[in-house]
């Protein structure tokens, strides 16, 4: 289930980007941005609808997607 990210509080919001943008793995390539900088482009993603939070009900988690993938999924994972 989308969750519009407008719905949350914004310290909910930072504290899930922030959460997404530290996961283990995550590759920004040969740049060094601050966790400040990959916040932001998080939530300009989230603004412009490129990204998206997701509510797992199986899980009860959240997590954040990109708009493509997420409409390539079945309509029940979502």
């Amino acid at each position: 289930m989308e969750i519009p990210h407008t719905a949350l509080e914004p310290d909910t919001l930072r504290n899930l980007v922030e959460e997404f943008v530290t996961r283990e793995g995550t590759d920004y390539g040969p740049n060094v941005y601050s966790l400040d900088d990959k916040v932001r482009h998080v939530l300009r993603q989230l603004d412009r609808g490129t990204v998206v939070i997701v509510y797992d009900g199986g899980t009860q988690t959240c997590h954040i997607e990109t708009r493509e993938r997420l409409n390539r999924m079945p309509q029940d994972t979502q």
